[in-house]
């Protein structure tokens, strides 16, 4: 029996081309038991979103962690400063959107958890989304499957332990894709088939690849459900 399974790490209120991968998935497994990183090309912890006059990073502030601290153990800043900071980044940008009453209301909820782990945080973002998007997928988090390797290996160990037969992988991946872990295992690679699209925004030129909240602001959530399945 086919059984397409996405691995990803638990990201903060990812763009639209995560949840499209997740479209075609029948598992999605939250890889919470890898390192976090906090650098130029993390998302992990953050998101962006389009400002007046460019883009701008939506950041989620965090403790600091041992270099080699897994994500799944990553606390939140206890200063709750940088929420109402967020929202007041959110509010500011949106507020002439014409969908702003209908989603902000549901960003408000998600930055009153008290939870202090970035992971769940993160968790109630994505399920948030998953709700907008009206996208229904069963997840599990990799550390409760008890792994060992690392890197490809650990994906290939994820996936048999799930008994897929598929993984859906993002594109970006391919430059560095090591497929013979996969081939060992009777394991298929699918890769996205994912382009862009573009929807009405406000501020200016079309910006991209921002969080998945610029396509509800902009375009509510009947309208983002059908574009992002028209992709």
């Amino acid at each position: 029996m086919k059984k397409i399974v996405v691995i990803h790490q638990p990201d903060f209120l990812s763009y639209i081309g995560f949840f499209h991968r997740l479209l075609y998935a029948d598992l999605y497994i939250i890889l919470d038991d890898v390192q976090f990183v906090k650098s130029n090309n993390s998302w992990t912890h953050r998101d962006k979103i389009k400002t007046k006059n460019t883009e701008q990073w939506l950041t989620l502030s965090v403790q600091k962690a041992q270099r080699n601290t897994h994500i799944n153990k990553i606390l939140l800043s206890n200063d709750i400063h940088w929420k109402v900071k967020n929202l007041n980044l959110i509010k500011e940008n949106y507020k002439k959107s014409e969908f702003f009453e209908e989603i902000f209301p549901y960003i408000e909820k998600l930055y009153s958890n008290t939870d202090n782990k970035l992971c769940s945080f993160n968790i109630k973002s994505i399920l948030l989304l998953l709700e907008l998007f009206d996208i229904k997928i069963k997840m599990e988090y990799s550390s409760s499957l008890k792994t060992f390797n690392a890197k490809s290996e650990k994906i290939v160990e994820i996936l048999t332990k799930v008994n897929a037969t598929h993984y859906l992988s993002g594109i970006g991946a391919k430059n560095y894709h090591n497929n013979q872990p996969f081939d060992d295992a009777n394991i298929e690679v699918l890769w996205q088939n994912f382009e862009h699209p573009i929807y009405n925004q406000i501020n200016g030129e079309f910006i991209p690849y921002l969080s998945s909240i610029d396509l509800f602001f902009n375009c509510g959530i009947k309208k983002s459900r059908e574009i992002l399945r028209s992709i």
